[in-house]
This record gives C-alpha cells, sequence and structure tokens, in this order.
C-alpha cells in the first residue's frame, strides 16, 4: 500500500496573529469608551488613557511595534503602587476612584508591554473590569449600547483564540497568511458570525434576566455612583441653590399619571417645605415621625395638618390622582410628590414624615428608585374668605429676620384694597409676577440683604427670590408662609405618556395658611416662555423613551415589576389563546361552508370539473420536469464551464469523481474528507490520479481559483481512463 502524498507541517498564519491584535486593542478601547461615557472621569486621566490608546492605534494602522521594555513594566508597576496609595488618601479620597485609576494605568502599561498570548489575556481580562467599573458608575442606557459592542469585540476574539489554537496544530501550511483573499474571507466571515452569535447571547441573557426570580430588588439603583447635581432639598437651602440646579438639563425623573395621555396636567411636585428664614438661608427645623402603613402594606403621608373638610371636598370633586414615578440616582432622600399626597406605594421598609407633608426615605438599603402615589388636588380657597386668629402651632411660621423697612411697606400699600387675608396673598403673587423679570443669572455674592436688593435695585431674579420676597411680605402682614422646594411643569412625552422632569424644571414656591382651609399655595415667579418644539427635539424625546425603558426595566427591575411583567404575559397568553380560538371557529366554518358549496358544484357539473382536475396534474407534471430540467442544464454549464463558478464546479466534478472510483471498489463514505478518501485508495496508479484531481479540488473548492476549476475535467478524465 502506498502511502498518501507527504504534507507540510504548518505554521501559524501571520494575518491571523494581527487581526488577534486589533482584536483585542477594540476590546480595550471599547472597554475604557464605555467607562468614559459615564463621565464620571477626571480630565487628566481621560486625556491620558485616550492619547495612549490613540498613540497604539496608529502603530498597529501602520504595523509598527510601539512596546516598552520589559523591565519598565515592573518599575513603572512598583511606583504606581505607591501613588496608589497617595490617590487612595490624598487626591481621589475615594476607593472606587482611585481603584479606576490604577486598572487604567494597568491597561496602558500592558497595552504597551504585550508580547506574550498571556499578555493579550490580561488585556482583556482589564477590559471587562473597564465594563464593570462602568456599570458601577452609570446606570445610562449608553452603557447598553457599550455593552453591546465590547461583546461583539469580545465574540470575534475569542473565535480567533480558537483559530489561532486550532493553527497551530494544522497539518496543512496556509497558502496566504499576509492578507490575501483567504485572510479577507476570514474576516467576512467573522464579522457576519460575530453579530448573530451576540444577538443570540442578547436574547437569552433578557430571557434569563426577566424570568429568573428576583431575590432583592434594584441592585444597580442601589450601588450606583451618585449624580453631580447639587439637589438642594435639603433642610437647609441658601438663596440661589435652587437657581445652580436649574443651570442643568439632567433629567431628575419621569412620572406617569394614570388616565393622562396628553399632557393635561401642569402640577408642581412638592419636596420640601422650609419655615425659618435669616434673611439669607430658608431651614426646615420640624421634627418627622414615621409614617403609619395602610391596611393595604401602603404608606400613609396625608400631612397631619390637613384640614378634614378640604379632603372632603377634593375627593367630592374627583381630583384624586394616581401617578408613578422612576427617579434617577441624584442623591436625595426626599419623595416628590403632588400636592397633597395621601398614600405612598414603594418597595421600602420605612419612611418619615413632617408636620408639613414633608416624605423621607430612612431605608438605607433602599435608595429611591420607583415608587407609586395617590394625591388628592385641592381646589383653590373663594376670593370671599372670613379671617380668623392664627392657631398657636403656626405662629413660627410669623418670624422674621431684620430687613429692609420698604419690604414691609411695600407689602401694605400693594394690599391696601384687599380686604382678606387670601386676597392679600393673591395680590402680592400678581403683583411680583407683573412688576419683575426672571432670570438665572446669579449674583456673584449674597448681598447683606438680598430680599431688599432683589426688590429695589435688581428687579429680577429666579424662582427663590420671589418665593422668598413674598413668603416675608405675607409675614409683614400677619399670614402664616414658608416655602416650598420641588419641581414643577416638566416635559410631556408623547410616547411613553411620561412627564419628563428635569433638573432645569427645579422650583420654589410659597404656601400661605388660612385657618379656614389649611395651607395654600402660591406662584409669584413669571412664566417663562413656551420652548418651540423641533425636529431635535422630538429626536431627544425617543431618547429619552429608550433610557426610561431601560431605566424602569433593566436597572430598576425587582420582584414588583417582576411580578406586573408575569401578570401581563399570563392575560396576554390567555387573549392570544382566545383571539386563536375564536380564528380556528371562524375559519372552520367557512372552510365547511366552502367544502359543502364545492361538493355540491362537483355533483352537479362532473365532467367539467374532470376535465378541470386532469389539467390541474398535468401542469403540475410539467412543474416537476421543468424544474428537473432546470437543474440538469446548470449542472451541464457548470460542467462544461467550470470557471464561472468554481466553488460549484469543483463539487460536481469531485462527486462525479468519488462515484467513478466507487464503481472500481473504493466507495467514499460521508463522514470521509478528500485526504481520507484519498489514503483509502489502495491502487498505487489511481491513488496517484486522484491525488493531483484533490489538490485541484481543494484549490478550486476552498481558494476560489478558476485556473484549478478548469483543469478539473481533463483530471477527471485521467481519472475515470483505465490505464
Amino acid at each position: 500500500m502506498a502511502s498518501p502524498p507527504t504534507i507540510r507541517t504548518a505554521t501559524i498564519s501571520v494575518g491571523i496573529q494581527r487581526y488577534f491584535e486589533i482584536s483585542v486593542y477594540l476590546l480595550v478601547a471599547i472597554g475604557f469608551g464605555t467607562l468614559a461615557s459615564t463621565q464620571q472621569l477626571d480630565v487628566v486621566t481621560l486625556l491620558f488613557a485616550c492619547s495612549a490608546l490613540l498613540l497604539r492605534g496608529c502603530g498597529l494602522a501602520t504595523n509598527q511595534s510601539l512596546l516598552i521594555p520589559e523591565s519598565w513594566t515592573t518599575f513603572l508597576t512598583l511606583g504606581y503602587v505607591a501613588f496608589y496609595l497617595g490617590d487612595f488618601f490624598l487626591i481621589s479620597g475615594s476607593f472606587v476612584t482611585a481603584t479606576v485609576h490604577l486598572v487604567v494605568f494597568v491597561m496602558v502599561v500592558r497595552l504597551y508591554s504585550a508580547r506574550k498570548d498571556r499578555d493579550y489575556y490580561f488585556l482583556s481580562l482589564i477590559a471587562f473590569l473597564l465594563v464593570l467599573a462602568a456599570a458601577i458608575l452609570t446606570v445610562d442606557s449608553i452603557f447598553l449600547v457599550a455593552f453591546s459592542l465590547f461583546l461583539l469585540v469580545a465574540v470575534s476574539t475569542v473565535m480567533l483564540v480558537e483559530m489561532k489554537r486550532t493553527a497551530s496544530k494544522a497539518t496543512i501550511e496556509p497558502t496566504d497568511s499576509g492578507g490575501g483573499p483567504a485572510q479577507k474571507q476570514m474576516v467576512a466571515s467573522l464579522s457576519k458570525l460575530s453579530p448573530i452569535i451576540v444577538f443570540a447571547i442578547l436574547l437569552v441573557a433578557a430571557a434569563i434576566f426577566f424570568v429568573l426570580p428576583r431575590i432583592s430588588g434594584s441592585y444597580l439603583g442601589a450601588f450606583a455612583h451618585k449624580s453631580t447635581i447639587e439637589t438642594g432639598f435639603s433642610d437647609q437651602v441658601e438663596l440661589g441653590g435652587i437657581g445652580q440646579i436649574q443651570q442643568s438639563r439632567a433629567v431628575v425623573m419621569h412620572i406617569r399619571i394614570e388616565g393622562d395621555d396628553g399632557g393635561s396636567h401642569d402640577l408642581k411636585w412638592r419636596g420640601v417645605s422650609l419655615s425659618n428664614f435669616n434673611g439669607r438661608r430658608w431651614s426646615n427645623p420640624q421634627s418627622r415621625h414615621i409614617a403609619p402603613h395602610t391596611p393595604g402594606g401602603d404608606f400613609s403621608v396625608a400631612p397631619p395638618d390637613r384640614r378634614p373638610a378640604l379632603r372632603r371636598a377634593s375627593l367630592s370633586a374627583g381630583q384624586s390622582i394616581h401617578y408613578s414615578v422612576l427617579m434617577e440616582p441624584i442623591g436625595t432622600d426626599v419623595f416628590f410628590l403632588a400636592p397633597t399626597a395621601s398614600v405612598l406605594r414603594g418597595h421600602y421598609r420605612a419612611l418619615a414624615i413632617d408636620r408639613a407633608g414633608a416624605v423621607f426615605n430612612i431605608d438605607g438599603a433602599h435608595p429611591i428608585s420607583r415608587y407609586e402615589a395617590w394625591s388628592d388636588l385641592e381646589p383653590a380657597p373663594p376670593r370671599q374668605t372670613v379671617d380668623y386668629d392664627v392657631p398657636q402651632a403656626e405662629e413660627t411660621n410669623l418670624s422674621l429676620p431684620r430687613l429692609d423697612p420698604r419690604v414691609l411697606a411695600l407689602a401694605r400699600q400693594i394690599t391696601t384694597s384687599s380686604p382678606t387675608d387670601y386676597e392679600r396673598a393673591m395680590a402680592i403673587e400678581r403683583y411680583l409676577r407683573t412688576h419683575f423679570g426672571y432670570t438665572l443669572e446669579l449674583p456673584g455674592t449674597l448681598a447683606n440683604d438680598p430680599i431688599a436688593e432683589f426688590l429695589f435695585v435688581r428687579k429680577k431674579g429666579h424662582c427663590e427670590y420671589f418665593a422668598s420676597a413674598m413668603a416675608v411680605m405675607l409675614r409683614g402682614l400677619g399670614i402664616p408662609s414658608r416655602m416650598v422646594t420641588g419641581f414643577h411643569g416638566g416635559e410631556f412625552n408623547d410616547l411613553t405618556s411620561q412627564y419628563v422632569i428635569r433638573a432645569s424644571d427645579a422650583h420654589a414656591w410659597v404656601e400661605g395658611y388660612f385657618p379656614q382651609y389649611g395651607w395654600v399655595g402660591f406662584d409669584p415667579t413669571p412664566s417663562g416662555a413656551p420652548v418651540a418644539p423641533t425636529l431635535w427635539r422630538r429626536a431627544l424625546l425617543y431618547l429619552d423613551a429608550a433610557k426610561s425603558f431601560w431605566r424602569d426595566w433593566v436597572v430598576s427591575y425587582d420582584s414588583g415589576q417582576q411580578q406586573i411583567l408575569g401578570q401581563e404575559a399570563v392575560a396576554g397568553g390567555r387573549q392570544w389563546i382566545r383571539q386563536s380560538q375564536e380564528w380556528y371557529r371562524g375559519h372552520y366554518r367557512r372552510w365547511l361552508s366552502n367544502a359543502r358549496k364545492l361538493a355540491t358544484s362537483v355533483g352537479a357539473f362532473p365532467r367539467q370539473w374532470g376535465i378541470f382536475a386532469a389539467t390541474g396534474i398535468l401542469c403540475l407534471m410539467l412543474l416537476v420536469n421543468v424544474n428537473r430540467l432546470r437543474r440538469f442544464w446548470v449542472r451541464r454549464r457548470l460542467a462544461a464551464h467550470p470557471a464561472d463558478a468554481p466553488r460549484l464546479a469543483a463539487a460536481l466534478w469531485y462527486e462525479r469523481m468519488a462515484i467513478s472510483v466507487g464503481r472500481r471498489g473504493w466507495r467514499k463514505s460521508e463522514a470521509q474528507t478528500p485526504r481520507e478518501f484519498l489514503g483509502s485508495i489502495e491502487d498505487p496508479p489511481l491513488q496517484k490520479k486522484v491525488a493531483v484531481f484533490t489538490e485541484h479540488y481543494e484549490g478550486a473548492r476552498f481558494g476560489d481559483s478558476k485556473e484549478s476549476a478548469k483543469r478539473l475535467p481533463e483530471l477527471y478524465e485521467d481519472v475515470v481512463a483505465r490505464k
């Protein structure tokens, strides 16, 4: 028995190695880009890493080696250990930030010292750590896009690792290892196969994520990095604090009001009320108590000082609303609610409420993320009110700091013709709205008496100045008042039926006390000009809808959301089964009726229907034969002109050759490769002919060689000939 032709020992393809290095580089670049998208990196770290990545990318593009000596790696690593301690204790002051700096530094050093496969594997691990750090530092939906890109490159990297391992054990030396047609075909195959694998991974992961029982709620929401927005919704707010918040367009929360699909509400979302004012700063000295539970397990958050008569009036007017709120991680412990809230529902162990109705979260394990509430929108008191003595409990809201005498004189001048307290409050509100301008330009430093400067010098300001001026003037007239901070309005997104509340919607207004009605809200700040809709704003609404879905169904996905999803899935499945049954019954009756009509028609005209059936059978037979003829002519054309389609022609001629050799006693099984079949032929002359045929077959079949394809008919005749 003759041995098969000698096959040369293989070498690892240079092209595979190059693509592997590029793939690992892209993996690291995307990992760092994901981390940078969180906007939590300092400028120095960002510039350092971006410059290093750009320089390394240029080196790979020009096929230049930009590597540092291995001795430098040890020196730099040891040197950074000392810097890490200084970074942790003196510069960053945060374990997470200092560790992120460490990972970025190690990434850059390893990027310029990678020589062996283990170095590239370590770089891949660093890229994964960068993505993991980004998951901790952000809850934005851009993470999903970045992670999908990272997963796409990671799949390609794993496939290239397997190709490198297989190539090192190959028994056939590659015919082109420097970026020829075979390498381009490999890249094309990876670019097609990788997205399919990534899509399948994401699909399976999504199914597991939504179905797997949730044992804790809102994990990422609890450990996400807090927003840099200064909330200003604490127990102490200095004049100008809300104005600083209004400089930002960052999204703070999304609110969906049940039954509101058109954005018909213009509500204030109440946060904290502040009653003490020292002329420059508002504070809230009120004590808090634990909010009791309702019989249904929710929290009762109705303020203790609410008037029962007003509650009955609002309920009889049908002004109760139910809404759900999805908060961004802005770091506040205040629940923002429409006045006046009565019940709050959420996965929190304990809440606190003060006498003014502000609701606080005291559950440290569950930061504010998602909650539902019910509020009774109270009607305004009638203009004709009767003055009563102020209760002793509200006298704390009458204290005044040392003020410019002109402030109280102006208050009396404005309310000269107003007979009741409520009309006096309305007069002051109207005066401030019509005689002063709105601006977000804040003074560099606060004046000694900022209220007097606002009323008599600047005559323009933002909501805090308007609210503070009105509250002070009401107190000067003997009307208890307080300033309330929260948000007003928001942009309605008709795609999600949600109100998008941004930091720029932060607001401050006034509540005045009227003994027969309780606390009533006033807003002395002039209304701003409406924002004209544009194509860009519409695009931002689509982006916000995607981000809202990400926050609601991924970041804050908990057992409550899972229960809702399960209930909707069960209800949807039942409805689909019901509709399917109805569709089947309707079509079954229609098919049965048509069958009966057909049977009646066939019985009435048997000859005509016989001719019709015979014609149909003949047409079907003709179609079958036409298809066979088409395949016959295609195969004949391929056999006659193999250079037109080398791959298909090679398969056709190899099949013919195998059949011919099989007739001579050596049949090829489906499990055998061409080389294994060649080794099974025990006739040396025939084996030699088949070896030459197989070499040209592989060139045409796998190399798309036209020259090899042209020789196949000639070589086939040589194999068939019995010489």
